[in-house]
């Protein structure tokens, strides 16, 4: 099973950016998918996640600003980033909780390559 993250780059502050993240492998299902980020020196953090049935967590730092969807068959999530700011300048990581194979195996807290997002200010 694979995370594979796409999106990122450099934005001035007050742009967008869409991050979006696809699951690949002999997967049946997916809990919750979404995104943390990290910056040097500190813990990563969660932005944003999904779960299957739609129920969603967002840091109330990105509230507002940020949206996440899931969507292709569950094993794929977008965020949507908005009005940026310099503090949301961060390597991106996909994340996901529990992921069931179709050989009945579960596998825990899978990850992304992280991206890079940039804003300037």
């Amino acid at each position: 099973v694979q995370l594979q993250a796409f999106g990122g780059g450099l934005v001035q502050a007050g742009g967008y950016l869409r991050l979006s993240c696809v699951a690949s492998g002999s997967i049946s299902s997916i809990n919750a998918l979404g995104w943390y980020r990290q910056t040097p020196g500190n813990e990563r953090e969660l932005v944003s996640a999904i779960t299957r049935g739609g129920l969603t967590k967002v840091a109330d730092s990105v509230k507002g600003r940020f949206t996440i969807h899931r969507h292709n068959g569950e094993n794929a999530v977008d965020l949507q980033m908005t009005n940026l700011k310099p503090e949301d300048t961060a390597v991106y990581y996909c994340h996901a909780d529990e992921v069931m194979l179709t050989a009945g195996i579960a596998r825990y807290d899978l990850w992304g390559q992280g991206t890079q997002v940039t804003v300037s200010s």
